[in-house]
């Protein structure tokens, strides 16, 4: 199901479920999946909520509880604005970046996790982003950032990748944990 609380030029619900469709197939990911395209300001309610950070965050992964695994992978949840601004300041559209978050909080659902696996999400989404058509990735243009202006950048520049765990927000299907990824333009 996709929800677009927040219209997004150029991507309708049905262009982005048959997307979605597309990555979970690619992942061997089962079960159905929830994808809310909503403002930043209920991101950031979503974000204080259910992991303590009063900050808005441009996507938001909740897996399923594990006895609904098989009926269901889980729901993400991206900002709109977020996504408008990381598009102009990347150079390419929103839907594209819409994708982009879509195939990462995917990629978290599928059971990837980049803050603990040495590397292997962030290969994995460069591939599946090759495959789809989308241009740079989220934890590449993070990675890109980092390397660029060191670690210590990374707290200036604020291209987080935090992951916590807390019930989903907008889903009650949701198993009891979230995951993040913020890359915000404004830094």
């Amino acid at each position: 199901m996709i929800i677009f609380q927040q219209s997004v030029p150029g991507l309708s619900e049905a262009t982005l479920a048959r997307f979605v469709v597309r990555a979970k197939r690619t992942l061997r990911l089962q079960g159905a999946l929830s994808v809310l395209v909503t403002s930043s300001v209920q991101m950031q309610e979503l974000n204080h909520r259910f992991r303590g950070k009063n900050k808005p965050t441009d996507v938001l992964s909740f897996p399923a509880m594990p006895e609904l695994k098989m009926r269901f992978a889980g729901d993400v949840a991206i900002s709109a604005e977020i996504a408008t601004h990381n598009a102009k300041r990347l150079g390419h559209t929103v839907a594209d970046e819409i994708r982009i978050l879509a195939l990462h909080g995917v990629l978290h659902l599928a059971g990837y996790d980049h803050e603990n696996d040495d590397g292997k999400m962030e290969r994995k989404e460069e591939r599946l982003r090759k495959s789809l058509g989308l241009p740079v990735g989220l934890i590449e243009r993070n990675g890109s950032l980092i390397r660029k202006h060191g670690a210590a950048s990374k707290r200036i520049k604020k291209p987080v990748n935090a992951h916590g765990r807390t019930p989903s927000p907008v889903f009650p299907s949701s198993r009891m944990e979230s995951n993040s990824c913020s890359t915000r333009a404004s830094r």
